[in-house]
């Protein structure tokens, strides 16, 4: 079996069509487009792969997407001060902070003094509730893009064993959220699987496998089910060159479809995190 690839590039440049006619569209019936504020806290987000390309999605799907720039040396309470001073500005539809932030930010506490209600990244423990719950549209960015590669696949996942490897807060535990909306049955696999010596027999029994470690290679493509679909999010620089977690080759060979790094969940990311902005923006619309 030789892999279908799941090419995020495609369907990054699909979804960004969508959504300029759904901004044309509101810009024709209120005069009004999303305004988005990227708070960046001492350094240059623009000059970084992923801030270039939020840029080049908004600017294509006719956002208004701006970076707000604080100094290094920025105090937590200046920084919440200035997520006040966002919330209450009728103007901004959706803020957001780059990451890394330096040492003495407390990244979970500024997210939360963000109104959820302009909160693009879905990271406010508002909104993470409601994911919990199946209520919101506004989904971390890279969990709903590795979703968005899963269903263009076109296989219905309802019943088939899923398998998660890694549970961090930002990809791992909303994975595993949305695939259970799917119907899907869900492992998560963490380090205290693979301290037991069991993460290659959980990995050999997804049908759908997902895997979010930050560790180039971890899994092994003989361990990949026959058939089985993947989706990579790892993105990690090993000599000049940019790989997945999965080794690719190997798994490419047993799967049915499979995602590239690059060049998968990476592009869909930025458009994902866009199309939560159009939510948080109609949600405004509605109830300023």
């Amino acid at each position: 079996m030789s892999a279908q690839i799941l090419d995020g590039k495609v369907l990054a440049q699909k979804l960004q069509v969508e959504l300029k006619a759904e901004v044309d569209m509101s810009r024709a019936r209120t005069g009004k487009v999303p305004r988005f504020m990227n708070i960046t806290i001492g350094q240059d987000p623009s000059a970084g792969s992923y801030g270039k390309s939020q840029k080049r999605a908004a600017e294509f799907i006719g956002i208004d997407y701006q970076f707000s720039n604080l100094s290094a040396h920025v105090s937590q309470k200046e920084l919440i001060d200035h997520i006040h001073f966002l919330n209450d500005d009728v103007n901004v539809h959706g803020i957001m902070i780059h990451k890394p932030v330096p040492d003495g930010i407390d990244f979970q506490q500024a997210v939360n003094a963000i109104t959820p209600k302009k909160d693009i990244e879905g990271m406010n423990i508002a909104n993470l509730g409601r994911l919990m719950l199946g209520k919101t549209n506004i989904i971390p960015a890279t969990p709903a893009a590795a979703m968005a590669l899963l269903v263009s696949s076109g296989v219905d996942i309802s019943g088939k064993d899923a398998v998660v490897v890694g549970r961090s807060e930002i990809v791992g535990k909303p994975i595993m959220l949305l695939l259970l909306e799917k119907n899907a049955t869900v492992t998560v696999c963490h380090s205290g699987t693979s301290k037991a010596g069991r993460l290659a027999d959980q990995v050999k029994k997804a049908e759908v496998l997902v895997v979010a470690m930050g560790k180039p290679g971890f899994i092994k493509g003989e361990w990949v089910r026959d058939g089985a679909i993947v989706i990579d999010v790892g993105i990690n620089a090993v000599d000049g060159k940019i790989v997945g977690d999965v080794e690719f080759d190997g798994a490419a060979a047993r799967a049915s479809f499979i995602t590239p790094v690059p060049g998968g969940v990476g592009p869909v990311t930025a458009v994902m995190l866009m199309k939560n902005g159009i939510e948080t923006f109609k949600i405004q619309l509605q109830h300023p």
